[in-house]
């Protein structure tokens, strides 16, 4: 849990400029949907329905996520192409979290 810690704390630390800047609204439902796919991940874990394995996969490619946010942001402004892509790669990943959640594989017990 200490990766969703630190990939928190790296998106706070490189988004709190960019609320500042009008890019904030053109990425707030992106920001609500990787703190709901983390609540996921963490359900799936204290469920037993993640391993380790499959949760380092998961919260690193939500890591990628919140870096690629990070560079879209980086100029001031996300463009509709940016935004786009960032979506496409949050319902990947959505995809993935529901496909690990749901397959035989579970953490020991």
């Amino acid at each position: 849990m200490k990766i969703h810690t630190l990939i928190a704390a790296i998106a706070l630390a490189t988004s709190g400029a960019s609320f500042a800047q009008d890019s904030a609204p053109a990425t707030q439902n992106l920001d609500k949907r990787e703190a709901n796919q983390e609540q996921r991940v963490d359900r799936g874990v204290a469920s037993g329905q993640l391993n380790a394995k499959e949760t380092t996969r998961l919260e690193a490619r939500e890591s990628r996520l919140a870096a690629n946010e990070a560079a879209a942001k980086a100029d001031g402004k996300v463009t509709r192409a940016e935004r786009v892509k960032l979506q496409r790669e949050a319902n990947r990943n959505s995809a993935a979290i529901h496909r690990q959640k749901h397959d035989k594989h579970t953490a020991a017990k």
